[in-house]
């Protein structure tokens, strides 16, 4: 006797929902992410309001303080009812809000609160802080932040935060962004992470893998990254005085790993200053 076929499982129904559900999760979840993260969403004024207080989460900081930016750009006369939190958030704790935030006032060089408060940050502890206050100062025509303003065109020392045995992640050559771990150091109390506090490329470690460090001590030199570089020479190219001409002109030459326009910039850098500086 012939067995009975059995029959077929659809692929259907409940399978065929569950696997469009989780497509389309698949779909949904990046994009939230992306709203969430993504400082170009629009915010109405009450979100802004809202998002500036919130120290609960600074990102939410950082969004409202970008489209304010923008606003200020546009020519936006509403946005000055805000000054007084941006000019206050120049004291924030969190780094990320006093680097946005410094970058921010510089969109509006006729306010003389923000001229004032950019000089005070000059001096703040984080280096990313002092430099874009030194950019945005260069819109207010004030030179102030010259020195940070070369500086960006130097190699840079990174310092052990800790002390322990230093464990290198990276090689020479690698890029780092901002926040960037670099090397964990490792002490009876665990391994603590070490990360970059401004952008470039590793140029070399200034001290051997699984060696003793101890806090402040230099342990990698850090070449300066295109988009730092690029903002030097745009700024120089308004405050650059002839002593600057040496860093400069290593740039005007063309390095390796760097676009074409950063030598551009050099070039049209070193012109705008010896045309600036030259005698009567």
């Amino acid at each position: 006797m012939a067995e009975t076929a059995k029959p077929q499982t659809s692929f259907g129904g409940r399978w065929a929902l569950g696997i469009v559900a989780l497509a389309f999760l698949f779909v949904l979840m990046p994009f939230l992410f992306w709203n969430a993260t993504w400082f170009g969403r629009p915010l109405n004024d009450t979100q802004i309001s809202k998002a500036l207080i919130d120290q609960a989460h600074p990102r939410d900081i950082q969004h409202a303080l970008t489209q304010l930016e923008l606003r200020i750009e546009a020519g936006d006369p509403s946005v000055r009812k805000w000054y007084p939190q941006i000019v206050q958030l120049a004291a924030d704790p969190v780094n990320e809000i006093r680097i946005t935030d410094a970058w921010v006032m510089g969109q509006d060089n006729s306010s003389d609160e923000f001229h004032q408060t950019l000089k005070k940050l000059l001096n703040d502890a984080n280096v990313m802080v002092q430099r874009n206050a030194a950019l945005s100062l260069v819109r207010f025509k004030d030179d102030s932040g010259h020195a940070q303003i070369v500086a960006m065109l130097k190699p840079s020392e990174m310092n052990s935060p800790f002390d322990g045995k230093l464990l290198a992640r990276l090689k020479p050559g690698d890029v780092i962004n901002t926040g960037t771990m670099v090397a964990h150091v490792e002490s009876p109390a665990g391994k603590k992470e070490v990360r970059s506090i401004v952008p470039g490329t590793l140029d070399r470690w200034l001290v051997a893998n699984d060696s003793s460090v101890t806090i402040g001590q230099p342990i990698l030199s850090l070449l300066p990254s295109e988009s730092a570089v690029w903002e030097a020479l745009r700024a120089l190219y308004l405050i650059g005085a002839t002593d600057d001409l040496p860093e400069v002109a290593h740039f005007a030459r063309g390095v390796d790993g760097m676009s074409p326009q950063i030598a551009q910039q050099a070039q049209a850098t070193m012109k705008a200053i010896n045309e600036r500086n030259q005698p009567n």
